[in-house]
């Protein structure tokens, strides 16, 4: 892999490239310092950069794990595998994919759609460059309905507001984390763009302040107002009735509504509900799954203890000291105020339409 500065980085399509065989990605750990890209051309250099985070948030490694697979197929095509090696070969690029990070679940449905297209053209005897090609194309249809279902999302959450409104976001739901726009920040930016947006309070986002360095990079590139604050300084502000409602993404959907997102969430549910604020969660259809019925079958990354006692390679804590770093946590759908999805707003009990929605979801492309 391969890494490669720009000075300068403008309009949200370039954080994600692909061409036949050979992948870009904006590095996002190292932002907001300077904007370099990663240059992948194998399957285990795209997990690489996804379980490092130079790539994050679960619609953009759904949409970097499908390239990661197309990147697979035209390897094994150009170093000459015979069928039955191809045929072996892109289920063991796909579990590796899959393995990199277990708790978004955009991943896992972008990378088997892709594998089981391929498995389909192979049961009909496609030529293994065809088969190659046709995953490109399913990949970059993945990476264009994002950007479409981020819109989507923008408009159907701007309109649950009727007056201007100060919003609190956690993490980065932004460009950086989706294909573009964004699903919690693709709502604000429709609010920002509909008149309807005062001002947003950005949490920092600890340990690794994707909020502080991805979040505020964003929204000052666009010139929408923020103000950063500490992660424990939300309920202070709520308590002053600085904030109107708070938006925030997710990175899986259980079928009751139960949601995993990045750690800290939970909290601002739990103070949400302290303080009579809307509690708003974004995100497309591909994160929800109805195959798992509450919050409590969804398995927890547990990262680094390392990035909670240091920070960009500075210590913050004691030689030694023991730190835990869970990096999501489950908010109970009786927290959640509605869940906005492109096709929609779904309010409580979620069951019914998280199950229609999943059930809708493309899972095989004919051949």
């Amino acid at each position: 892999m391969n890494d490669r500065k720009n000075s300068s980085l403008s309009g949200s399509s370039q954080h994600i490239e692909y061409r036949p065989g050979f992948l870009r990605l904006l590095d996002q750990t190292r932002l907001p310092a300077e904007a370099a890209f990663i240059e992948a051309r194998t399957w285990q250099e795209v997990a690489e950069a996804i379980v490092h985070l130079r790539v994050r948030g679960a619609p953009a490694i759904g949409i970097a794990g499908a390239y990661g697979l197309a990147l697979h197929a035209h390897h094994m095509v150009e170093n000459g595998a015979s069928r039955a090696a191809f045929a072996s070969g892109l289920p063991a690029g796909a579990d590796g994919l899959i393995a990199s990070r277990p708790t978004a679940v955009n991943l896992s449905w972008a990378v088997n759609r892709l594998l089981d297209h391929a498995q389909a053209q192979l049961a009909v005897n496609t030529p293994l460059p065809e088969i190659a090609a046709s995953l490109d194309r399913l990949a970059q249809e993945i990476h264009a309905d994002d950007i479409a279902a981020c819109h989507s999302i923008g408009r159907y959450g701007a309109a649950l507001f009727d007056s201007r409104v100060r919003i609190l976001t956690h993490c980065n739901t932004g460009d950086l984390a989706t294909g573009g726009y964004g699903t919690a920040l693709g709502i604000i930016r429709s609010l920002w763009q509909g008149g309807k947006l005062t001002g947003v309070y950005v949490d920092e986002t600890r340990p690794l302040l994707q909020g502080s360095r991805l979040t505020a990079w964003e929204l000052q590139r666009d010139g929408i107002p923020y103000t950063l604050i500490a992660d424990n300084m939300a309920a202070s502000f709520m308590q002053r009735r600085a904030i109107d409602a708070v938006i925030v993404g997710a990175d899986r959907i259980a079928h009751n509504g139960d949601t995993a997102n990045k750690i800290g969430t939970y909290g601002l549910a739990v103070l949400t509900r302290a303080h009579g604020i809307p509690f708003i969660v974004a995100a497309p259809r591909s994160t929800l799954d109805a195959s798992i019925a509450t919050g409590d079958h969804i398995v927890i990354e547990q990262r680094n203890p390392a990035e909670v006692t240091s920070f960009a390679g500075v210590a913050s804590a004691p030689d030694g000291a023991n730190a835990s770093n869970p990096a999501f946590d489950i908010t109970p759908a009786s927290f959640i105020s509605w869940i906005v999805t492109e096709a929609g707003v779904l309010g409580p009990p979620f069951e019914a339409a998280i199950g229609r929605l999943s059930a809708e979801q493309p899972t095989r492309v004919a051949p």
